[in-house]
């Protein structure tokens, strides 16, 4: 299925994308990281879900990319895997969930990720790039990171926020009083889990 949607992964990358499947599945019996209904769905509704925001930007070389309310993982590891090249920093608040993610970096070793517990008001650093899965609505979400974000070369590279969310969004747009774009994923995937979700792009 990954391979389907982006033939350019490696052998090396398509093993790293079975691990981390075992491996969330794996945990998933001990700490509820993912519905306990999807695991058997868990290609396309959290690693190719994750991998939906590739469709909407290709992170540059050497970039940075925080994850904030990651959970398990997503959708920073699938991202991490895709863009070896690019630095990702994973935090959540909650210290079962990131103690999961940082052994799921071991397993996969990842050299360009680590995993932090902490709150996204405690990030001390600038990212080019925040993505999260839906972890509140889009102008609180905004509120807590609208200044962790770099805005050198915003416009050139498409720096900011990059969303996944899914459903009915025009009250959110509403309430953000941003200029935002949005990807539907559907667009890019055939598979019908798709049809209502988004990536949400807002601009550093």
């Amino acid at each position: 299925m990954i391979q389907h949607y982006f033939p350019q992964i490696s052998s090396v990358q398509q093993n790293q994308f079975v691990q981390l499947a075992e491996g969330l599945k794996e945990w998933n019996t001990k700490i509820n990281v993912i519905s306990r209904q999807d695991t058997s769905n868990i290609w396309e509704r959290h690693i190719l879900h994750s991998l939906g925001i590739a469709k909407a930007i290709s992170f540059p070389s050497k970039s940075t990319v925080i994850d904030i309310g990651t959970g398990g993982g997503l959708p920073g590891l699938p991202l991490a895997i895709l863009f070896p090249e690019v630095q990702f920093q994973l935090i959540d608040s909650i210290g079962k969930k990131i103690t999961v993610v940082q052994d799921l970096i071991q397993q996969l070793k990842l050299k360009n990720t680590i995993g932090k517990k902490m709150r996204a008001e405690e990030i001390a650093i600038k990212a080019d790039f925040i993505v999260s899965r839906a972890v509140t609505r889009l102008a609180p979400f905004y509120s807590w990171i609208e200044k962790k974000l770099s805005k050198e070369n915003s416009d050139k590279l498409k720096k900011g926020i990059y969303y996944l969310k899914g459903g009915d969004l025009s009250e959110e747009v509403i309430e953000l009083k941003k200029s935002i774009e949005i990807y539907s994923l559907s667009d890019f995937f055939s598979d019908p889990f798709f049809e209502t979700k988004k990536v949400i792009y807002v601009p550093a």
